[in-house]
């Protein structure tokens, strides 16, 4: 049995290509690539360079879950009778969905990784910016408006086609302003390094995005960050603290109940009216009465905000095993069983 050691390509050209990698890739040792669609494959060949690659499981499958799976099968049968060698873009620990499954083989095979160059580095220089202020990698096949954090510096790989482009662009208008400027990223730290920046709206307008193209999203200001939970928290903060609102300073649990009763009442109004605009405004209104009172039990130290949060996810996961555990409930009586049910045993356990 023997076994499969594992190297990057580095980000583009030979050039940026470690040196390490380059003399493993030169041993006479059956060598695999996930793709030939990489700069340094075309210079590698010229140096007569003998490879089988994946490229052909791409074009027969729509899934990429599906493809890697079938590498990783084909890798660990062919590792079953020698060494060989495993050649993936970048830097193999780096977004390597391949690699992660190599490792998590139950076959027995011996993973090395032999190391590379990611993207990054060259990125970060590409567009000027220093990965300690924070920074986040995602995937765009499946990104995540949700995990997305406007504070930082979000570099999105993979926009490879422009049907991959415009979903990422549709993703990202939910949470930043059309208008907002952000650059594509070609071939970083290579010889045909390009970078093109642009508004937000005009992502998926742009030719010639492919294998090696990122896309760099800078942060928001605070102010530009309206569609953000933590800016009402910032916000919240300072009109709660020191120096904040003289009126709310005063005001305790027992004086905003009242209050709290109104924006409910209010809100109740304008559904029975149809009012979208002002449903949308009074649940603001009440979610302002709900942070009101975590920042008094945060000041006086009885509660906080994360007890709130996490006292609600223990609920909704707990009288919810319908959804997430697997248990039966398709009508609604069913339903409630399990929800009295529940009920019962938290009353137990009080």
């Amino acid at each position: 049995m023997g076994k499969i050691k594992v190297v990057g390509l580095g980000p583009g050209d030979i050039e940026q290509l470690p040196f390490g990698v380059y003399q493993l890739l030169k041993k006479e040792k059956p060598l695999y690539l996930r793709t030939k669609l990489h700069p340094v494959v075309k210079d590698l060949e010229q140096e007569g360079l003998v490879f089988q690659s994946f490229d052909a499981i791409y074009e027969g499958n729509d899934q990429f879950e599906d493809v890697y799976k079938t590498i990783v099968k084909e890798l660990l049968t062919a590792a079953q009778k020698e060494d060989i060698i495993y050649a993936v873009p970048g830097h193999p620990m780096v977004a390597e969905k391949s690699v992660q499954l190599l490792l998590e083989n139950e076959a027995g095979i011996s993973i090395e990784i032999k190391g590379g160059k990611s993207f990054l580095d060259d990125l970060f220089q590409a567009v000027k910016i220093d990965p300690v202020e924070g920074f986040q990698l995602v995937d765009a096949l499946s990104l995540d408006q949700d995990q997305l954090e406007v504070s930082q510096h979000i570099i999105v790989m993979q926009v490879f086609n422009e049907y991959i482009a415009s979903e990422v662009k549709l993703t990202l208008m939910e949470k930043y302003p059309d208008e907002h400027v952000v650059a594509l990223v070609h071939e970083a730290g290579g010889k045909n390094e390009k970078i093109e920046w642009l508004p937000l709206f005009e992502l998926d307008r742009m030719e010639g995005v492919h294998n090696l193209t990122s896309l760099y999203v800078p942060p928001l200001a605070v102010d530009d960050r309206t569609k953000s939970f933590q800016t009402v928290q910032y916000y919240m903060d300072a009109i709660t603290g020191e120096n904040g609102d003289a009126w709310i300073k005063e005001q305790n649990h027992e004086t905003l109940v009242a209050y709290m009763e109104e924006e409910v009442l209010e809100f109740k109004a304008a559904v029975e009216n149809e009012d979208i605009d002002n449903m949308v405004e009074e649940l603001g209104d009440v979610l302002m009465q709900v942070l009101y009172h975590t920042n008094f039990g945060e000041q006086s130290g009885y509660f906080s905000f994360e007890e709130v949060v996490e006292t609600l996810n223990k609920k909704l996961r707990r009288r919810h095993p319908h959804v997430f555990d697997g248990v039966k409930a398709e009508t609604l009586e069913e339903v409630d069983a399990i929800w009295q049910k529940i009920k019962a045993e938290e009353k137990r356990n009080m």
